[in-house]
């Protein structure tokens, strides 16, 4: 049970605020513990805009105190970029997809940030991260709104590779920090100053968000968390690898939080398959129990499905009983590059080969991901992950 307090507003079914004598159609003072079990079981971000539109209490339910004992439980939205370079301006448009509503596809253009191209640093809480010679931008995927923090006070941001928010950008502890080659860059949201750390190390490959804790991943695959206090700071965790991880060709790993697991997703490829023939995707849980701890081999996602990119700036998913809005147990949902496949996502089943084509177009680029421009990706917008927390 969550401690419940009752709404202070009256709702017609038609939506409008209404006094307790507007009749049977009145839902009056409905608990929000009721609220956010009705919201935990909505299967698609169409229906989380219908239910936040129905009434203004709904709506603070839905985006101010929804508590992190629920979980949504729809997939994220397919965003592509109407970007042919690293530029992102009011003359191009996007485009997302909800895989849940396919004919319901939301346009939406950004307001012109620079007149010179930008440096693409990832996405983050529903934001698009860029970075030019003196300032760091965002963009909200869905509204197109700018936020823009205060100048950087020095010339490292020209090596800048890497961008994550700690928390949605309207909570009061959101930080935004970013990765250079020899340093990681602070901004306080609100403030008016970066602060700067030095960063010895290999350059970071993802960062996740797991339990209160941030998780990053270097380029040779040894994991970190970073710490924000007393000082902007990384410290490497000891991990055991299980030997099918070190045998094989294999891409750069995914690192995706799935409930209350750790998933590490990678993508091998034997010596006797290079040549067109397909890849298969793996997936490895760390189990914390064990000192140090270890990647143990998960034969099945079970009623979990996965998404992610090629891109590993960009944010992972996963979504539980994706059957609900017609998606797939087991599998891992990638986004397609040409524009020859009728979809644009292709499903992949876990354990399962990856079609040779697919891993061509969706994989080939793996090593230099971190310096391509915007590219698709999975994206869930701000406004999900609500105010205040």
């Amino acid at each position: 049970a969550v401690a419940a307090r009752p709404s202070k507003k009256i709702c017609d079914a038609s939506g409008s605020v209404s006094s307790p004598s507007s009749g049977s159609h009145a839902w009056e003072n409905l608990l929000d513990s009721l609220l956010h079990q009705i919201i935990s079981l909505i299967s698609s971000f169409h229906d989380l805009l219908a239910f936040r539109g129905t009434c203004h209490s709904w709506h603070h339910a839905a985006a101010s105190s929804f508590p992190s004992v629920y979980t949504f439980s729809f997939p994220p939205l397919h965003l592509k970029p109407d970007v042919s370079q690293e530029s992102y301006n009011s003359d191009r448009k996007s485009q997302l997809v909800d895989p849940a509503k396919k004919s319901l596809s939301h346009r939406c253009s950004a307001p012109g940030i620079t007149p010179h191209p930008m440096r693409y640093l990832g996405c983050s809480y529903g934001y698009l991260i860029f970075s030019d010679r003196r300032h760091c931008h965002l963009v909200d995927v869905y509204t197109g709104t700018k936020v823009k923090p205060p100048k950087f006070q020095s010339e490292c941001n020209t090596l800048i590779y890497l961008g994550i928010l700690t928390a949605p950008l309207n909570s009061t502890n959101s930080r935004l920090i970013l990765f250079s080659r020899i340093s990681m860059l602070q901004w306080q949201v609100g403030t008016n100053s970066w602060t700067e750390h030095p960063h010895v190390g290999e350059l970071i490959h993802q960062i996740v968000l797991f339990k209160g804790q941030m998780f990053a991943m270097d380029f040779v695959q040894r994991l970190h968390t970073i710490h924000i206090a007393p000082e902007l700071s990384m410290q490497e965790v000891a991990v055991m690898w299980e030997q099918s991880m070190l045998v094989g060709l294999h891409s750069k790993p995914w690192l995706v939080v799935c409930g209350d697991m750790l998933l590490l997703v990678d993508l091998s490829v034997s010596m006797d398959q290079l040549f067109g023939f397909p890849g298969t995707f793996q997936v490895f849980r760390l189990d914390f129990s064990v000192e140090p701890a270890k990647w143990v081999k998960m034969d099945k996602l079970d009623n979990w499905a996965l998404f992610l990119t090629n891109d590993r700036r960009n944010p992972t998913f996963s979504c539980m009983n994706p059957e609900r809005w017609g998606g797939k147990s087991n599998y891992i949902y990638v986004p397609t590059k040409s524009e020859d496949f009728d979809e644009p996502w292709t499903a992949i089943e876990v354990g399962q080969p990856v079609p040779s084509s697919t891993h061509r177009m969706s994989f080939s680029s793996a090593a230099t991901a971190h310096c391509s421009p915007l590219n698709s990706l999975w994206v869930l917008p701000s406004l999900v992950y609500g105010v205040d927390q």
